[in-house]
């Protein structure tokens, strides 16, 4: 059998590669010669294996501690030899929660994590809000990561059932944060509609906590703006079950809760919703009379 090695002109020519051999690249050659393979080790680093990165990640935070300064500085400079692209999940997963997150939100018990985190920080706004600038760097620096953080906020948002209480409320700070900072866009939200989150009202309860954070940096115009820029204007009714989905309902609940420009919001959109689907011409129908 034939060397793949010092093939040199039209023999080189002749061969080509065989696009469904595994391990092994086969050549196929012309009619009548013997073909002849090819090993090649694949680089180990294609597999997804995050522990190696999970530990340095930790190892990292771990020795930062509580200084927020020190992790973005740390995090900046990991960047250049860790690869956040492939294992985004992972990093995030880390910051948040002190390690890998299981399906429903609990940490891998086979995996190292940190204490150093935004679960076990200071229940604050102003803790928070430094947690949000640590992010926003970050994604400023690696502009790649800012789809997949996205898609970590809203994952986290369907595994709230898995937090506590104290973990909800700091996230739900968090996220109005970086609602508010445009990090992210208002079509998480589309999570908290989730039917058992809705079911067992952690999704009002988060909400509570989520506008108030994002209403305290910035007012309701803004808010009201970034939600009708994903249609999630004429939702919100929808964070309670079907049998307390009313306007009366939304507005006491939340006005109860200190968010009265949020209730008045609501029902307002309410209001043009209800002038909308009369026919035209009706009285307190929208259109010319």
């Amino acid at each position: 059998m034939r060397s793949g090695r010092g093939l040199r002109g039209r023999d080189a020519d002749s061969f080509c590669l065989d696009p469904h051999s595994d391990s092994s690249l086969a050549l196929i050659p012309p009619p009548g010669s013997q073909p002849f393979f090819i090993c090649i080790n694949f680089d180990e680093k294609e597999r997804f294996d995050p522990t190696q990165f999970q530990e340095s990640i930790v190892q990292g935070l771990n020795q930062t501690g509580t200084d927020l300064e020190a992790v973005a500085k740390f995090l900046d400079a990991s960047g250049a030899k860790l690869d956040y692209r492939r294992y985004a999940e992972t990093l995030f997963d880390i910051l948040v929660a002190g390690g890998m997150l299981a399906p429903g939100g609990t940490l891998s018990d086979d995996m190292t994590r940190t204490e150093f985190c935004l679960f076990t920080a200071q229940e604050d706004l102003e803790t928070m809000q430094a947690y949000a600038q640590v992010f926003n760097k970050l994604i400023r620096r690696y502009k790649y990561l800012e789809k997949g953080f996205e898609e970590e906020i809203k994952k986290l948002l369907l595994f709230l059932k898995g937090f506590t209480e104290s973990e909800r409320n700091k996230l739900a700070m968090l996220t109005g944060i970086l609602l508010a900072n445009g990090n992210i866009s208002a079509s998480i939200l589309n999570s908290l509609f989730n039917e058992n989150l809705v079911k067992e009202g952690v999704s009002a309860a988060f909400a509570v906590k989520l506008f108030k954070s994002w209403i305290n940096e910035k007012d309701i115009n803004s808010v009201a703006a970034m939600l009708r820029k994903v249609g999630m204007d004429n939702r919100l009714l929808e964070l309670f079950p079907a049998n307390k989905r009313s306007c009366e309902h939304f507005s006491k609940y939340f006005t109860d809760a200190g968010l009265k420009e949020l209730s008045d919001f609501a029902r307002n959109q309410q209001s043009i919703g209800a002038r909308k689907e009369l026919p035209e011409g009706a009285p307190g129908a929208d259109g010319p009379r």
